[in-house]
């Protein structure tokens, strides 16, 4: 799962909110420069996959999960590897503080974007779906506290689970979805269009491409295609098909051998992937 949303991730970074690269470079040939962003060089993952990591390590951790230790995470991770792909305001605060308590103390959480979402997958490894709703929504309030925010981590979070699970067959996943979430949003009905910022868009596009592809290779091709926030689609479709058994797991493997691999890179990914992946039940 997190090799797959990582390579998501660093490949949808050279498209985001650039329509003029798709059509000539959305080929899976390789990883491609980002035309504005050229501090994130092809290959490299940015802050949905940093995030997710946190996500990931406090899960294998066993500790309390509850604001703090989140927030304790997401410094700690951040400031081992500091990187460029954050929001840039999210990346000067992160730049600032020094522990969770300040992060806490000094955060504004009331976006709607799709932060909480990009980073929610891990959390559907577990078996309980109020378990899954539950740590979500805590994880989702230390940045997204509002309606929208948490309901679209749980969205995300609950895609992975349903996956990993095996509860149903990919095209009834929407529908699964609106069973376990309260009537905001339509889980179910097809994205169509540019992904805007909003958490929302970003998981009905990932839900839409997953239902429609059988395949890795056309599912990330298929991701990047709707334009904008692209890199949160791939991030999320991917580590969600990574799970599933109607899904031919044929990404290229020159995708593979070509994401990053320092310290936190491609072999720190699968090592983690394994650790995390023998909690299921």
């Amino acid at each position: 799962m997190l090799l797959e949303l990582a390579i998501g991730d660093a490949y949808g970074a050279g498209f985001e909110y650039a329509r003029e690269m798709i059509a000539k470079h959305n080929t899976l040939s390789r990883y491609i420069q980002h035309p504005r962003h050229r501090k994130i060089r092809p290959g490299m993952y940015t802050d949905d996959t940093q995030m997710t990591i946190a996500v990931s390590e406090l899960i294998m951790s066993n500790s309390a999960w509850n604001s703090k230790s989140i927030a304790d995470k997401f410094v700690e991770c951040f400031k081992r590897d500091e990187r460029t792909g954050y929001a840039g305001r999210f990346y000067d605060f992160l730049k600032s503080i020094a522990d969770g308590d300040e992060f806490l103390a000094r955060i504004k959480p009331h976006s709607d974007k799709s932060g909480a979402a990009m980073r929610a997958m891990p959390i559907g490894i577990f078996s309980d779906v109020d378990e899954v709703l539950e740590k979500t929504e805590i994880q989702a309030k230390v940045t997204h506290d509002t309606v929208d925010g948490i309901l679209a981590a749980q969205a995300s979070a609950l895609l992975s689970h349903y996956f990993i699970y095996d509860v149903d067959s990919k095209e009834n996943a929407g529908l699964w979805l609106e069973k376990q979430l309260p009537a905001h949003h339509q889980w179910n009905e097809d994205y169509a269009g540019k992904v805007k910022a909003q958490g929302w868009m970003s998981v009905r596009a990932a839900i839409t491409a997953v239902k429609r592809n059988d395949k890795l290779s056309g599912l990330l091709i298929d991701c990047i295609n709707f334009t904008g926030d692209v890199d949160t689609v791939a991030t999320i479709a991917l580590a969600a098909a990574s799970n599933s058994t109607e899904y031919q797991q044929d990404l290229p493997q020159h995708l593979i051998d070509t994401l990053e691999n320092g310290t936190y890179g491609r072999d720190y990914l699968i090592e983690l992937d394994k650790q995390l992946m023998a909690m299921v039940k």
